[in-house]
């Protein structure tokens, strides 16, 4: 298969795969713990001690409940803190690198995020596939994740645009070596903001001058292999057209996922960055909800649409949101690798980018965790709660960050900015989680 052809020359085999799926208007804690905990687990969990429970013992929460049937294979994480990240609205870069991001400039871009630090680990022709609804936006845009310290990387905002990026050398073949959109995008006002720092023109120059030169190679393996790529080229329906305008929520959110699915069967990448939406995204088409476009800010205020009551309205989209994941989990179950599927390599995280609530103060970061049979954690089938930020044992999203990284062969002794409560109350918290380690 194609995946392996980029794998083998490392010697790594069949690859580990990585998808983060940032979500707006953080995760309550309490929509996401369990109804039936016994009287002893409930107290712990709401005074936020360490708690430990078998999820096959359990209900899940009812929109968690698409994922019923691959509850072995989950993960309920709460406890960690994000206080090193930005909070309140948007995280921008810095959930992904835990660093201070001083609302969205380049020059806060402190260190390359935890997506690209594991892309670097499993390398592909791609590297790195950013996708994201924030702002409603479409075609390339700027992007969250970071390549490297003050810069910032793109992303495809529409099905269509992610598809013919991706696809490009089996859509477009003569149009892959001179690669116009990308160029274009790099050379406008908006792909300089995204590149450039104040003053070093000359970097900022080099650094478009190396990414061109850096797809143009790619280029050139991607149309080596572009027939075993064909087959793995997903089908869009008419109303993505010119970036969709017309496609409701669900229907934008499902053809992306059948873009993502398709660049992962065939091994254009090993990692993929979603923000599934910001508050800008404008929502259309939910279920009880169809006419409406409901606007995610005034939702976080407790806005009703439609005579729906806010809090149900924000686990409808949630719900949209596990559809989703429940997709990627079947169809890369449905795809044999190695001794089992291609699920069985892959790890699924969601998470609020910008902590615990519509106005995240990062105290808590609750994941939603999928992963296959040979990721290298021992995390599956569990409600996880870790002890309260400021607390002995307490575990920060840098601890997490360097869990993935010391579980698939990148050594830090650890990822991210400290906490200043911990450093304060001189507790341990650097390294990985331990508890976690496979």
């Amino acid at each position: 298969s194609a995946n392996l052809l980029f794998a083998a020359p490392n010697g790594i085999g069949v690859p580990k795969r990585f998808i983060f799926i940032r979500k707006s208007s953080g995760i309550r804690p309490t929509e996401i713990a369990l109804r039936d905990f016994s009287d002893s687990d409930k107290a712990l969990d709401e005074k936020k001690q360490a708690v430990e429970v078998d999820l096959d013992k359990h209900e899940l929460p009812t929109w968690l409940r698409g994922l019923d049937s691959h509850k072995e294979h989950m993960t309920i994480m709460q406890g960690l803190s994000a206080k090193m990240s930005e909070n309140v609205h948007w995280s921008f870069s810095s959930v992904m690198g835990c660093f201070k991001s001083n609302r969205n400039s380049l020059s806060a871009i402190k260190r390359t995020t935890i997506d690209f630090e594991l892309a670097n680990l499993f390398p592909s022709p791609f590297g790195h596939v950013e996708l994201s609804f924030a702002g409603g936006r479409t075609g390339i845009v700027a992007g969250y994740s970071a390549p490297a310290p003050h810069t910032r990387n793109y992303c495809y905002a529409d099905p269509e645009s992610a598809r013919n990026e991706l696809f490009k050398s089996v859509l477009n073949p003569e149009a892959v070596n001179s690669d116009n959109d990308m160029l274009s995008f790099l050379q406008s006002r908006e792909g300089l903001k995204v590149s450039g720092i104040k003053g070093h023109e000359k970097r900022r120059q080099q650094t478009h001058i190396d990414s061109i030169e850096a797809i143009r190679e790619r280029n050139k393996k991607l149309i080596e292999i572009s027939g075993s790529l064909a087959k793995h080229l997903p089908e869009l329906a008419p109303v993505h057209a010119n970036g969709g305008k017309n496609a409701s929520t669900p229907e934008k959110q499902a053809a992306m996922t059948d873009v993502l699915i398709g660049a992962l069967k065939a091994g254009l990448t090993n990692v993929v960055t979603y923000t599934i939406d910001d508050l800008g995204t404008p929502i259309t088409g939910l279920p009880g909800n169809e006419t409406d476009r409901v606007g995610i800010h005034p939702l976080g205020h407790d806005e009703a649409f439609g005579g729906v009551p806010a809090w149900k309205t924000r686990e409808q989209i949630r719900i949209s949101h596990v559809n989703q994941i429940n997709t990627i989990v079947e169809k890369l179950k449905q795809v044999p690798e190695g001794k089992g599927t291609m699920f069985d390599n892959t790890m699924i995280m969601y998470f609020p980018e910008n902590g615990e609530t519509h106005h995240g103060v990062g105290s808590e970061s609750p994941f939603l965790i999928m992963a296959g049979n040979n990721c290298n954690l021992n995390t599956s089938g569990r409600y996880v709660r870790l002890p309260f930020l400021g607390n002995e044992g307490h575990k920060t999203l840098g601890n997490w960050y360097t869990t993935l990284l010391n579980a698939h062969g990148n050594p830090i002794a650890h990822y991210g900015d400290l906490d200043l409560e911990m450093s304060r109350k001189k507790l341990h918290q650097t390294g990985p989680i331990k508890q976690l380690m496979g």
